[in-house]
């Protein structure tokens, strides 16, 4: 006895076929973005998951936002928790070049694509775009200001931000980039305050009881400036020069009234949104349209061009 099937039936079972052998990206099941980033406490994570979410809110997506507060096992669970979730791509400024490495890896192995924002991973063609400011440039920047500030001679201290983190590496190599070529600098005391305020405010406060007569502090962030800002006001050291680095709006209050001298803004929200933009793209056509690794300039902010910059970019 043949089998008879029908027209309906035909075309039907030819549709299945082709969209499982589509050649182009499915939209996601769940149009859901999962946003993870280092705490929400300090001002420059906080606008990246706004903005992130922001954006992505505007494409139609829904949003979880975490922190995974620097610890790659967090970190590791909570990308756990984005494949169960079957997001459709992962926001994610990540807990260590190397220590992230492996998550990143399981979710793409889980068909879901990483988009990371301000900090790199030791590895390539894992994520599918890179996005992180020009830091080697924003130090170079920070230091050129540092020095003129400094008048090219004098004590100075260094902070710097934590140890696992690519970014604090390389600000630390374009800060002495710049300023190991003048011999009238002398570094009399180089810390970690690992980017935290009330680290910065505690190293600062013990290195200044033996080098009362520095003349400046570079510091690898802004969070870690405004501490070293606090203990020398404490200690009378206000004429101490302070540049940092990030562009919060704290530190641009403080330029504004006199503390901080200098900062470098990130444009963190830029990057964020760019990020999301990216995603939804490569979720809709299958290509971001960019290369994997992608750096954006960071710009100087000074008492004369203050007024000029609100969230982490230009007003």
């Amino acid at each position: 006895m043949k089998l008879r099937i029908s027209a309906a039936l035909t075309a039907a079972l030819f549709a299945l076929m082709l969209s499982a052998c589509g050649s182009g990206p499915q939209p996601p099941a769940k149009k859901l973005i999962a946003v993870i980033t280092p705490s929400n406490d300090n001002p420059f994570f906080k606008a990246e998951a706004e903005t992130a979410t922001t954006r992505a809110r505007e494409l139609g997506y829904e949003v979880t936002v975490n922190s995974h507060d620097d610890d790659a096992h967090k970190q590791d669970q909570l990308i756990d928790v984005a494949i169960a979730n079957r997001a459709a791509a992962i926001i994610l400024d990540n807990a260590g070049a190397d220590a992230s490495v492996a998550a990143v890896s399981k979710a793409k192995a889980a068909g879901i694509p990483s988009f990371l924002i301000d900090r790199e991973i030791n590895s390539n063609g894992i994520a599918v775009s890179q996005i992180v400011s020009n830091n080697y440039q924003g130090a170079t920047l920070a230091a050129q200001e540092f020095l003129r500030l400094m008048g090219e001679k004098g004590d100075y201290v260094e902070l710097v931000g934590r140890e696992s983190d690519t970014n604090a590496g390389i600000r630390t190599r374009g800060f002495h980039d710049v300023l190991d070529k003048y011999d009238g600098l002398k570094l009399v005391s180089r810390q970690s305050a690992n980017w935290s305020q009330s680290e910065a405010f505690q190293k600062v406060e013990t290195i200044i009881q033996g080098n009362r007569n520095i003349k400046g502090i570079i510091a690898g962030n802004d969070t870690m400036a405004l501490g070293a800002v606090a203990a020398l006001k404490n200690a009378g050291l206000e004429s101490v020069i302070v540049v940092g680095f990030d562009g919060s709006p704290d530190a641009i209050a403080s330029i504004k009234s006199g503390g901080i001298k200098a900062t470098v803004l990130q444009p963190a929200a830029t990057i964020a949104r760019l990020a999301v933009d990216q995603a939804h793209k490569f979720l809709t056509t299958g290509s971001t349209g960019a290369p994997e690794k992608q750096s954006i300039d960071c710009e100087l902010v000074t008492p004369a061009n203050a007024g000029q910059f609100g969230l982490f970019g230009r007003k």
